[in-house]
């Protein structure tokens, strides 16, 4: 309770919500004006009963936008493709990038612009991509005439509500709380939120309440037993963000006496480092195969050995019916977090800058003892880390496979949504705590 007084007892801190939630009005706003020229009835029922594909991970990371084919529709997922894009490409792939990365803010500068051009180009494919998925699977209609000029006008409009929804990101990042794509992002996860415990209520409940009291107990009891497992995956998952491996770190300086002095602090790795970039690169690469046969033609885009490749099918083997394409799933998962997370925390160059800073991990030589141990320790905190993310990106995908929730996927828990969620929550909160702490530090200073 003390908290929330220290919140509203500061203005900075309250302004900056105050902002924040009129930036996401102008974005839920933006999300119910639909693309003229389009029919797209049957494009939102199709992604509201199916979460589990290519088209329902970018409507997710579009803030929802994408499943009214809004005029922002395309959300930020152009934006994060770029950045995911020129960030893998600054990793000594692209050495004009690389340098780029070394050059402090100019460079950062120079970086951001690179971005933003990627993600105009990448903006006008996906939008072709996604008008031409739709269409060939009679999703989407057209009421005007199909023509080379529709499909510009249609593109540029979904193109232009990406670069706004990206400028009101940056909005929140400037004047705002937390990180403005990502709450962008969590606020159109949010919002379906109440939506997903209302059809819960009315599928165990109501549907049961006139059934007898016997029907209607053991409704109550499936509707608080959902909830229960609810709160409990989303304690894991806060669990698994904030758990973090403290290596013990000492610094050496020297004093105006030429003393040595050692100061001791810690390395802190994330047992999920990765993030959830790991979930959007495998279901991109496992989702690839069916949008370049969507492309081809629909027939193509119906073939069966294309179920292979959707993580949310069962292929007939033989006798059995095996989820080959969750198995795929995975182990790109596993093999992308592993990746990223070396990508994120790159032992080498961390064993040199403790080398060049006069920084050494107590027992541990410097130079390439250190960087085995750091890799060492990393790999071992990310299998854990691998393993956790595998389990809640899985679980909606087996839940629905087993028929756990009947036809209705939208009641499926965890996911990647929720990774999301709780991530921005907790980020969002510690950039309040700091600001509130700032304040307090500042009227104490002040009344000295």
């Amino acid at each position: 309770m003390k908290k929330f007084i220290d919140i509203f007892k500061n203005k900075d801190v309250v302004g900056r919500i105050f902002f924040t939630i009129m930036i996401l009005f102008v974005f839920r706003l933006g999300c119910s004006i639909p693309i003229p020229g389009i029919d797209a009835s049957e494009f939102t029922n199709q992604l509201s009963n199916n979460s589990n594909n290519l088209l329902a991970l970018m409507n997710l990371l579009g803030g929802g936008a994408l499943q009214n084919f809004s005029i922002f529709a395309l959300g930020v997922s152009p934006y994060i493709t770029s950045q995911i894009i020129i960030q893998l490409l600054s990793m000594d792939v692209l050495p004009a990038l690389t340098e780029l990365n070394r050059q402090g803010q100019y460079g950062r500068k120079k970086i951001e612009m690179a971005t933003r051009y990627l993600t105009l180009m990448l903006g006008a494919v996906q939008a072709y991509g996604i008008i031409q998925t739709a269409k060939n699977t009679s999703w989407i209609s057209f009421t005007m005439e199909e023509s080379f000029l529709t499909y510009a006008y249609i593109i540029t409009i979904m193109v232009s509500g990406a670069m706004l929804v990206m400028w009101l990101g940056d909005q929140i990042t400037t004047k705002g709380i937390g990180n403005g794509i990502s709450v962008i992002i969590f606020a159109g996860i949010v919002a379906s939120l109440p939506k997903q415990i209302s059809t819960a209520w009315q599928k165990w409940v109501l549907t049961s309440w006139n059934h007898g009291s016997v029907e209607a107990t053991k409704g109550v009891f499936q509707f608080l037993l959902y909830v229960l497992a609810f709160v409990l995956i989303i304690a894991f998952v806060v669990f698994i963000e904030l758990s973090r491996r403290k290596i013990p770190v000492q610094h050496a300086t020297r004093s105006g006496g030429n003393e040595k002095l050692t100061k001791a602090s810690f390395l802190p790795i994330k047992v999920n480092s990765a993030g959830v970039i790991p979930v959007i690169f495998a279901s991109s690469i496992l989702m690839a195969p069916s949008v370049i046969a969507t492309f081809i033609s629909s027939d193509a885009a119906n073939a069966e050995w294309l179920k292979i490749f959707q993580y949310n099918q069962l292929v007939k083997t033989g006798d059995a019916y095996i989820p080959w394409g969750l198995f795929i799933y995975l182990i790109l998962i596993f093999a992308f977090t592993f990746f990223y997370a070396n990508l994120q925390i790159n032992p080498a160059q961390m064993a040199d800058n403790f080398q060049k800073n006069g920084s050494y991990i107590p027992g541990v030589r410097p130079g390439i003892e250190t960087e085995k141990y750091v890799s060492k320790v990393l790999n071992r905190i990310t299998l854990i880390g691998a393993f956790s993310l595998s389990f809640i990106a899985a679980l909606p995908v087996v839940l629905n496979l087993t028929g756990v929730f009947g036809n209705d996927s939208s009641l499926s828990l965890g996911g990647t949504g929720l990774i999301i969620v709780v991530g921005v929550a907790l980020e969002m909160s510690n950039q309040i705590n700091g600001l509130v702490a700032g304040k307090s530090y500042d009227e104490v200073i002040g009344g000295m």
